[in-house]
């Protein structure tokens, strides 16, 4: 089953559901993925996360509801998958800009979002650079936290709240310190500190994220969580060179172009969502490198 299928598999899902219960893990095993790899797809291809997708398809077809029929709004509002008129009357204020009764009146302007649907679109944009490699099984060390995909939780909730917290407090300047030589089969110029995500299975709707090292001979890793990271095939994607302040469009549009141009064409799937954020300098700017671990597609 290629990309496109499975994609728009996982749409049918949704609307199917709509006005029932939807459950992110079974959108994301009718696209044959995790439920966080799932979303983050999602949203870097729309530009809009799966959560308000969901919520502006709700309201949508509420609002039609309304105009075309004589329910109630407390029942339109459970039909919907709110439990009671007034956060209904919010949200729905807050998409349409009237009130639900309102939205019942003869000529009043509501907004409609229509389904979508995953379609490979040829373009004139610019080459995208990458390589292809295949690693032998290897080793990081760092810093751990498992975040809700929701964003949810206690303490930082994002792996940028993650970050930021690491270098308020001295974790990364130490991770640094203890990282040791870079091993062999990196370039000399990347840095000591970097990210990997999704490299062992955790509760529904949650992901692991680690501050990492590449572990070398010279690392000093006590105190610290060690994973072994199998042997992979890794589709690697560099960015141009920046300046910090330039680092968030750097980064996003990697991670843009990788799921809504390459990923649906190249003939690979992604292993599992398991990902590198690799970063490096040189001549006084910064680089990234997002390596996906993935396979070809039979």
């Amino acid at each position: 089953m290629d990309w496109l299928t499975r994609m728009n598999r996982a749409l049918d899902y949704i609307e199917m559901n709509i006005s029932g219960e939807i459950d992110l893990t079974e959108i994301a095993s009718q696209a044959c993925c995790s439920s966080y790899q799932f979303q983050r797809m999602f949203s870097f291809i729309t530009d809009v996360t799966l959560a308000e997708y969901i919520r502006r398809r709700r309201l949508t077809l509420a609002a039609i509801d309304l105009l075309n029929s004589d329910a109630k709004v407390i029942d339109i509002a459970i039909k919907y998958g709110y439990d009671s008129p007034v956060s209904f009357a919010r949200a729905f204020q807050s998409m349409h800009g009237v009130n639900p009764t309102t939205a019942r009146q003869e000529g009043v302007a509501l907004k409609a979002y229509p389904r979508l649907s995953f379609l490979i679109s040829i373009k004139g944009v610019e080459a995208m650079n990458y390589r292809i490699e295949t690693k032998e099984s290897f080793q990081v060390f760092g810093i751990e936290r498992v975040f809700q995909t929701s964003g949810d939780g206690d303490g930082p909730t994002t792996p940028g709240g993650l970050w930021q917290q690491c270098h308020a407090n001295g974790e990364v300047e130490r991770l640094t310190s203890n990282a040791g030589e870079l091993p062999v089969y990196l370039s000399r110029d990347l840095y000591k500190v970097h990210a990997v995500c999704s490299y062992r299975k955790t509760e529904n709707d949650t992901f692991p994220y680690m501050l990492c090292s590449f572990k070398s001979d010279s690392s000093k890793t006590d105190g610290y969580l060690e994973i072994t990271i199998p042997s992979h095939t890794w589709a690697i994607f560099p960015s141009e060179l920046f300046t910090w302040d330039q680092f968030n469009d750097s980064i996003e549009s990697l991670y843009h172009r990788f799921y809504s141009e390459w990923l649906p064409t190249a003939g690979y799937e992604q292993v599992d969502g398991m990902e590198f954020e690799v970063y490096g300098g040189r001549n006084g700017l910064n680089y990234v490198e997002l390596w996906f671990a993935v396979r070809k597609t039979s």
